[in-house]
């Protein structure tokens, strides 16, 4: 009979309350956060985030704009999201935000736009970036437990 050690069972019984500790609030807009990590990768510095507005029109894409400040200025993106076809319910009819798209079809920083391969690149790298966050807070989690 194999022997059974407690610490992949204590770790086994904690991951799923570790995991959900490490999901952000309902007030955390993942279109925001990727929006906004995807911009500090264009401009190759991390900014400070001034304000942000989403924009609904109907079907066409939903918009979120947000400004900051760098050390080289003030600045301005917009990350444009496709509305998702299909019928409404009540998740897309409680939260509007839910009928788009969670990744963007276009990236403009300060004027420039960023779409395809370059947008690809840059979500790829937000989400990478946003991947070892998430396991650095887990293995700190298991840690302090």
């Amino acid at each position: 009979m194999p022997v059974v050690r407690p610490v992949p069972l204590v770790i086994a019984a904690m991951l799923p309350a570790v995991l959900l500790s490490g999901c952000p609030g309902p007030t955390v807009e993942v279109r925001l956060t990727l929006c906004q990590e995807m911009t500090a990768i264009a401009l190759g510095e991390t900014p400070t985030w001034r304000s942000t507005e989403t924009h609904l029109h109907g079907y066409q894409d939903a918009v979120i704009e947000t400004r900051f400040a760098t050390p080289s200025g003030e600045g301005q993106a917009a990350c444009y999201f496709r509305h998702l076809k299909g019928d409404d319910t009540a998740l897309t009819l409680a939260n509007t935000l839910e009928a788009y798209a969670t990744s963007p079809s276009r990236l403009t920083v300060n004027g420039r736009d960023f779409s395809g391969p370059e947008l690809a690149r840059l979500m790829e790298q937000a989400l990478q970036k946003q991947g070892r966050a998430f396991i650095a807070r887990v293995k700190e989690s298991v840690r302090g437990q």
